[in-house]
């Protein structure tokens, strides 16, 4: 029996689309209805009622889809056992947090290559609201995101933290005192998109103190963040990572404030489904360069 075409028979029940399912395997959906077809031929059964919105399994079909899923565990099982990461073929979907990309990512990269030979990286930067949907829907079997993701078909490594600081271009006129949040309102707030939990925490704290109307200039773009930063539009919120290599340049200073944000804390986030070994062995190596590079940076 062909494993594909029972992975994909998998797939269409669980994404209760063909589309989807298409999307996952970087493939077309007339391929998969040819996959599913061919299973049904062989089978001599229907499996999905195609008439249905959304496609819907079957009474077979539900009767026969923990078969399958047993049968794709096993063959993930024995690619385990085998302890050979050379078996993994295929795509791996990984989504990332820009943090992530300005530390480590190239280091995770250059050892992924070696450790997974026959295994392709599609590569997906976006903030982490974005990424969890993404890893929910199953677009991304992989995610490098601010987590924990709190769902009991998710698995979470603690990756790393980042703190963050207060920074400014020196042309700006900041006292060198140690500052209040109603001192640094003065000056535009550059930070995460507002779809984060950096900018909602530090929006929260304004809300909080006595400051007049407070402006933002928020970017999903980490770089864009700091460039503004460097360009002296207003004053940042960074990870001490970031924004370290600029002030050592002089580009940027750190600002004393009497409230700085939470660290970023990250994970290598991946959903508990068959055959998402290869997710859960680049999640193990993640933990690896991660850890390897704060020892470095200490």
């Amino acid at each position: 029996m062909n494993l594909k075409r029972i992975e994909t028979f998998v797939l269409v029940a669980t994404l209760r689309s063909f589309r989807k399912a298409a999307e996952q395997q970087f493939t077309t959906q007339p391929a998969i209805s040819s996959r599913i077809a061919s299973l049904e031929k062989e089978l001599g059964v229907i499996l999905f009622d195609r008439d249905a919105s959304p496609i819907a399994l079957t009474a077979k079909g539900r009767e026969l889809l923990p078969f399958a899923e047993k049968m794709l565990q096993s063959a993930d099982q024995f690619h385990r056992r085998a302890e050979n990461n050379a078996l993994f073929s295929g795509t791996l979907r990984l989504g990332i947090s820009e943090t992530v990309v300005h530390t480590w990512l190239t280091d995770f990269l250059k050892q992924f290559k070696e450790t997974f030979p026959r295994l392709d990286i599609d590569i997906t930067v976006d903030v982490t609201a974005n990424l969890r949907h993404d890893l929910m829907d199953r677009t991304l079997d992989l995610a490098f995101l601010m987590g924990p993701i709190s769902e009991a078909s998710v698995t979470n490594h603690p990756l790393c933290r980042y703190p963050l600081a207060w920074a400014a271009s020196p042309t700006l006129d900041l006292p060198e005192q140690t500052l209040s949040l109603d001192d640094l309102a003065r000056w535009p707030i550059i930070t995460y998109a507002r779809n984060t939990r950096p900018f909602g925490e530090i929006k929260e704290q304004l809300s909080n103190a006595d400051t007049a109307e407070v402006r933002f200039f928020t970017s999903s773009s980490l770089s864009a963040c700091l460039r503004m930063t460097v360009d002296g539009l207003g004053l940042a919120s960074l990870p001490i990572a970031i924004a370290q290599k600029a002030v050592d340049e002089g580009k940027l200073r750190y600002v004393d404030c009497d409230w700085t944000p939470s660290p970023l804390g990250f994970t290598a986030s991946y959903l508990q489904a068959p055959l998402n070994g290869a997710a859960e062995e680049a999640a193990k190596l993640a933990v690896d360069i991660a850890t390897k590079h704060a020892h470095k940076t200490d």
